[in-house]
């Protein structure tokens, strides 16, 4: 291998991976000298202490030092017949050098040496090798990297541990960024062919990592071509033969790649396998369609994967099976990912031409929020929360009037008595729900979010200021959260004003026991004394109080003044 890049030459002779004895000649110095792990460590802790100083020279003799701690050390170790305890000192060290430093230092020896040290079977050792490795290769020109450590790569993609696997991977990813090296990557199909092997692996980090560096590869055009219109394609397909959790990996991979660009997708579709994922959507597996609505949906969340699913007919075959859900006994397996996949497209999408032409969708969610299975509850909830999150989707959520109506105050029913993660959920939803942004106070809204936050409960105020006085953060900080919702809103001021020692509440520091709590109460100032009515309607005390809570911060801790007596206990 050619040498790395560098101001200067390695002072350091060649080494060999394996080698005994603990002492050699300095190189440059003429002398024999002994030098321990720890020798290397007091060098290094030199150097931190000169990079402390202000003067220019001293900070580059610090580092010159530490850059010669570390090669030290990766000397010692490569000779030893058990370098734990230098590679320790390695692992150390190597974060305390900057990488510049590293660059200029290591040799083409010392990085064989280290790569030669994952053959180890002893774990630890293996595991400090890795990080060192980790560091020192972070350090090095990409280009380089893959054209002097091709080998060294592929091979680590055949370690019997999975982080070596790991970091080979990673190391690829990080090189096909590089405009320059990614070709390099692309030339080397073994490399690919070996990277899509690790997606079957039995390790999820291994095929996560795998999943990942070929994401980056299809970046490019070039990096499409290799995986799509090679051999490599075939290897993809073979992968996903091993098994069905290898198989939708593979599924994640593709919709990864197809969400980045209308280009990227239509490789992915020319390829068949987005066909394959539909036909598994619509076949008559439920448990495999509820794992495919999801990649599906992820699909969805851009505009060129929804004109594909509709041009397609896909949106329209969901709805069917919505449809046919109804004779279904296994429905609830995948109809809460359907649902989802409609609520997501009406928030992406427009919520009026979703609802309107897929009306099933809607009157399955009110059906759900309106049964006591509360799995479907929940998902119904979600749905409606999203929907109503915009002033479009609120219209059409006002259509249904008093069913939806009646819905509210079976949620407001929910909020309180419901077991926990089901309250937060409604709680969540009815933030969205009654939320309004200044610019869409019309007079017709801001009586529909009245009308709708009355539906919740004969008194909601008192139901909401109930649940933030419970101990449980997090339905304290939800209930916080529907109060911020409506602080901006000129009725929902009145309310507050009207109930007995609401706004003595709102400014009492000693409720709110923890960050998130003190968190939560502060939007809910800021939202009041940030709206337009708010110094009318509560009067200038109460104003000035809340400006001062804000001014204060949320964090506010008021100082209590003690007076020492002489010769008291």
């Amino acid at each position: 291998m050619s040498g790395v890049p560098s101001p200067r030459p390695s002072p350091s002779r060649p080494i060999t991976a394996r080698g005994g004895g603990g002492s050699h000649e300095g190189a440059g110095h003429g002398r024999h000298f002994v030098y321990s792990a720890a020798d290397a460590i007091g060098a290094l802790s030199d150097g931190v202490a000169l990079l402390g100083g202000s003067v220019d020279l001293a900070g580059l003799v610090g580092r010159t030092k530490m850059a010669d701690a570390v090669v030290e050390l990766l000397e010692r170790a490569a000779r030893c017949e058990e370098p734990l305890e230098e590679l320790r000192a390695l692992r150390l060290a190597v974060q305390a050098v900057p990488p510049a430093a590293l660059r200029a230092r290591l040799s083409d020896e010392h990085l064989a040496a280290l790569f030669t040290l994952l053959s180890a079977s002893e774990r630890e050792q293996l595991s400090a090798c890795v990080a060192v490795l980790e560091r020192v290769l972070q350090a090095l020109d990409p280009l380089y990297a893959i054209q002097n450590l091709r080998e060294e790569l592929r091979k680590g993609l055949f370690h019997p541990d999975d982080s070596v696997k790991i970091l080979s991977i990673s190391q690829v990813g990080r090189i096909v960024e590089n405009s320059d090296a990614v070709r390099e990557i692309l030339n080397s199909p073994e490399l690919l062919r070996q990277i899509i092997n690790c997606i079957g692996g039995e390790k999820i980090a291994v095929a996560k990592e795998a999943i990942k560096s070929l994401s980056r590869i299809a970046q490019t055009q070039d990096g499409l071509e290799a995986l799509f219109v090679s051999s490599l394609l075939s290897d993809l397909k073979n992968v996903m033969a091993t098994n069905d959790v290898v198989r939708y990996r593979v599924y994640e991979l593709i919709i990864e790649i197809s969400s980045v660009s209308a280009d990227s997708l239509n490789y992915c579709a020319n390829s068949g396998l987005i066909s394959d994922l539909i036909g598994e959507l619509t076949g008559d597996d439920v448990l495999v369609r509820a794992t495919c609505i999801e990649m599906v949906t992820s699909l969805a969340h851009t505009p060129h994967g929804r004109q594909y699913l509709a041009q397609q007919g896909i949106i329209d075959k969901i709805s069917n099976i919505i449809i046919g859900a109804e004779s279904d006994p296994f429905s609830g397996f995948y109809l809460p990912g359907f649902i989802k996949f409609f609520g997501n497209l009406a928030v992406v999408d427009s919520p009026q031409q979703i609802c309107e032409r897929y009306p099933v969708f809607m009157e399955k969610v009110f059906e759900m929020a309106e049964s006591h299975d509360p799995t479907m509850i929940g998902v119904a909830v979600d749905t409606l929360g999203i929907l109503g999150s915009s002033v479009e989707g609120k219209q059409v959520l006002q259509k249904a009037r008093s069913r939806f109506q009646n819905l509210l105050n079976k949620i407001g029913h929910q909020a309180k008595n419901a077991p926990t993660e089901l309250r937060l959920r409604c709680l969540d939803a009815v933030s969205s729900l009654l939320y309004l942004p200044p610019e869409q106070q019309t007079e017709d809204l801001l009586r529909m979010t009245e009308s709708w936050f009355t539906s919740l409960s004969s008194q909601p105020l008192e139901l909401f200021r109930s649940i933030s006085t419970q101990p449980f953060p997090d339905l304290h900080c939800g209930a916080l959260r529907v109060f911020t919702a409506i602080a901006n809103q000129a009725w929902a001021q009145k309310l507050m004003l009207n109930s007995p020692g609401f706004v003595e509440y709102i400014v009492d520091r000693s409720v709110e026991p923890d960050k998130a709590s003190k968190d939560a109460k502060y939007e809910l100032v800021k939202a009041l004394v940030n709206s337009k009515t708010i110094a009318e309607i509560f009067g200038n005390q109460y104003y000035l109080r809340l400006r001062a809570y804000l001014n204060e911060g949320p964090y506010y801790v008021k100082a209590v003044s003690t007076t020492a007596v002489e010769g008291a206990e």
